[in-house]
């Protein structure tokens, strides 16, 4: 199978990454709010990225997998 359009990857990611992110700084946002940014940072991906990769990702290659190989 060859690989998907990096255009098409590209939005895959962000259909995952922005209501990731959104829902995350709505719920932890006020709670790290007066942490320093490294910090803030460091919490968020840590959440975030074993999120994406083990959760989110693979639900959309299932999903839009046909769409992604075309």
């Amino acid at each position: 199978m060859k690989p998907p359009k990096k255009w098409k990857f590209a939005l895959m990611v962000w259909m995952a990454i922005y209501p990731a992110i959104t829902l995350a700084s709505y719920l932890l946002g006020d709670s790290i709010k007066d942490l320093a940014l490294p910090i803030r940072t460091l919490i968020m991906t840590a959440i975030l990225v074993p999120l994406m990769v083990y959760v989110l990702l693979p639900l959309l290659r299932k999903l839009f997998g046909a769409w992604l190989h075309t």
